[in-house]
């Protein structure tokens, strides 16, 4: 944590969505930040997540909660997740429409930039999401996790800045994945920070301190 003060809210959304969002401070709001959780977790673990970054309260920050609810077997807590292989196609429409309405329960400026974060499971909401959203994106920042091929696939899709981060030790978003992601977005023309960390599959300080730094080159002033 930065020491700095929020004030968190839940607005139910849709029919049984979720999401949970801490204003920025008035005279210093610089956008809205969203973030998007991984497997088996919920909104709050990712509002926390985007709470430590630098700076973070000078952005209104936004985290929006799976649709798809169970327990954890271990701690009884209800966590969530994006979506399985089933009905893919379907299930991805679906993510795409239940962010698009969540986001307009969150009090903002729609005038300033939106940047989009993600993890592990939830990187991929962070590029579909950026990509195709009602809102242009700002950026996208994307923690263990790949980019959705069916935006590689789309030569219509423009991808906005994105700060792609690995961890050296990750065994779920492997090296060759990454390193093929940033060649994709590359070639794409994409301006894109590849970043490779100490550490595995988590958000840690080194992802905190690279995610500052990326907000703060979309945001002069931060």
């Amino acid at each position: 944590m930065t020491g700095e003060q929020f004030e968190v809210h839940s607005v139910p959304t849709m029919s049984h969505g979720r999401v949970l969002f801490a204003p920025a401070r008035a005279a210093a709001a610089r956008g809205l930040l969203v973030g998007f959780h991984g497997y088996g977790e919920s909104a709050g673990v990712q509002l926390e997540r985007l709470r430590g970054i630098p700076a973070a309260a000078a952005w209104t920050l936004a985290s929006v909660q799976a649709l798809n609810r169970f327990y954890e077997r271990r701690t009884g807590q209800v966590v969530a997740c994006w979506m399985t292989h089933e009905d893919r196609d379907d299930a991805i429409a679906d993510n795409i429409a239940y962010v698009t309405t969540a986001l307009e329960t969150v009090p903002h400026d729609a005038s300033k930039p939106v940047i989009f974060a993600g993890f592990s499971q939830g990187a991929a909401m962070a590029y579909r999401a950026a990509c195709r959203g009602v809102r242009q994106a700002a950026g996208i920042i994307s923690v263990g996790g790949d980019v959705p091929p069916e935006l590689l696939q789309d030569p219509s899709v423009v991808f906005p800045p994105v700060l792609m981060v690995r961890g050296r030790t990750d065994e779920w978003y492997t090296q060759q994945k990454f390193d093929d992601d940033a060649d994709a977005l590359r070639a794409r023309g994409v301006a894109l920070q590849p970043l490779l960390v100490e550490g595995g599959h988590e958000w840690h300080a080194p992802v905190i301190e690279a995610a500052g730094r990326f907000l703060q080159s979309l945001s002069p002033g931060v």
